[in-house]
């Protein structure tokens, strides 16, 4: 039998607060808890984070307990009131230095995944430019030039590996309550989107996003990988900067259609890695021309050539161009990435072409450092 949200409260009653039980305490979210997993979050004050992460720590074991139970994710809010100070210990604003600082650094707090050398970042600034669709390819092209590549689905509100993938089971559990990655295409695989149903929406704030960036990183049995690629959601925001400040990012890969609407978000995207100290390894060009099947006839549909102005006039590498075209959009709708299904075709070769020179950039990164 499912848990309920009644099971929930009732184990949560025994955690002890400075408030009282834990459900009367006046901190709890909304409770969600479908198919077995359960999420919600506590809101505090700045001032008491350090106590109420304990007692968060607490709340998820003993949700963790319950018979039927296969996920767990619980979230500490810390919100700072209007005019008051952060107390020592606990939470404070974010500062503006870059990695390696020390005191108050966002990025101080990075821990790498051990077993994974390598974590890149296939970003874009807006929706709707093929970006997940890159990544999975791009994976699999790195994984043809010899690596060991895991792929992880850090798009919180619109999970596509599964779709892209054709995999919808839930994942195991080792016995020390880590999530075993589903295997396609002899990739690890992670999402949202495996915990979930497709048509789910998840409503949730910035320190939930966090908290679910955070379990898909570090509570996951990912293994021995050369990369880890992550599939990060459009835009600037919650999910990138948790991914930035929680692990050392190798770089960031940012994927733009040729016109100037996403050429202008793509700079935004650009611009963010550089504030947090993470190296643009260079820009994609998708859906960079359409070649009609019939006639053979090139439609340089959303114009042509912007990405590629664009990475010389910021500076960073451009590593290609990738067409529209109906064999990578069907093959991606049918969980049949074109890398996979046709390795010798001419798109594959694309996306081979440009995971070489992302490996490049890798190795220059690895020398420079």
């Amino acid at each position: 039998m499912s848990v309920t949200k009644d099971d929930v409260l009732n184990s949560l009653a025994r955690i002890q607060t400075p408030r009282g039980p834990l459900p009367a305490a006046k901190v709890l979210s909304e409770i969600t808890a479908i198919d077995g997993k359960v999420f919600f979050s506590l809101t505090v004050d700045a001032a008491e984070a350090q106590t109420w992460e304990a007692i968060r720590a607490q709340a998820e074991q003993a949700v963790h307990a319950l018979p039927g139970i296969k996920t767990v994710m619980v979230a500490l809010t810390a919100e700072r009131r209007p005019g008051s100070a952060p107390a020592q210990g606990g939470i404070k604003p974010a500062s503006s230095h870059q990695h390696g600082a020390g005191g108050d650094s966002p990025m101080s707090k990075q821990k790498a995944i051990p077993g994974i050398k390598t974590i890149i970042a296939v970003a874009s600034g807006k929706g709707g430019v093929g970006k997940s669709t890159t990544a999975l390819n791009l994976a699999l092209g790195l994984r043809d030039h010899g690596l060991k590549v895991g792929l992880l689905d850090a798009d919180i509100y619109g999970p596509s590996v599964p779709r892209l993938t054709g995999l919808k089971e839930m994942p195991k559990l080792t016995e020390d309550k880590k999530m075993i990655p589903l295997q396609r295409f002899g990739l690890p695989l992670m999402s949202i989107g495996f915990l979930v149903k497709e048509e789910t929406a998840m409503v949730w704030r910035g320190p939930m996003i966090q908290s679910a960036i955070r379990q898909m990183l570090q509570d996951v049995a990912w293994g021995e990988l050369d990369v880890l690629v992550v599939d990060m959601p459009p835009g600037t925001g919650d999910a990138q900067l948790s991914l930035a400040q929680q692990v050392p990012l190798a770089g960031a890969v940012i994927v733009s259609t040729p016109q100037d609407l996403a050429l202008i978000d793509a700079r935004r995207g650009i611009t963010m890695f550089k504030k947090v100290d993470v190296p643009t390894l260079g820009i994609i060009e998708n859906m960079s021309y359409f070649l009609c099947p019939h006639c053979n006839t090139r439609s340089d549909i959303f114009g042509h050539g912007g990405a590629r102005h664009e990475a010389e006039r910021v500076g960073v590498p451009f590593l290609g161009e990738i067409p529209l075209d109906i064999a990578i959009r069907e093959g991606s709708d049918a969980g049949r990435p074109v890398v996979e299904t046709d390795p010798t075709g001419k798109y594959a070769e694309i996306y081979r072409a440009i995971a070489g020179k992302i490996k490049t950039e890798l190795r220059l990164q690895t020398a420079a450092a």
